[in-house]
């Protein structure tokens, strides 16, 4: 990976899923388009990569916060915050 990838998949932090999301499907858009040098193709795959990373593990933690819903007879009565990593 070059520095300039690795700089941009150290930001991703701070990234909704969202705005992960969004730079994506831009990056899957140019990268079908056939249009960009082969560099800058394996530089924003890699990119594109470590944002669908990032993607499932905001996905991840949305399901397990879903998980720790409490149940009670009328249905969901209180939501137990998940311990995330």
């Amino acid at each position: 990976m070059t520095d300039a990838a690795n700089t941009a998949v150290s930001d991703l932090s701070a990234y909704s899923f969202e705005q992960a999301l969004a730079e994506l499907e831009k990056i899957v858009a140019e990268l079908e388009s056939g249009q960009a040098p082969l560099e800058r193709s394996i530089d924003i795959y890699e990119r594109g990569a470590a944002l669908k990373a990032h993607c499932e593990k905001k996905l991840e933690a949305a399901r397990l916060k879903v998980e720790k819903i409490v149940l009670g007879q009328g249905g969901a009565v209180a939501a137990e915050p998940a311990e995330f990593n």
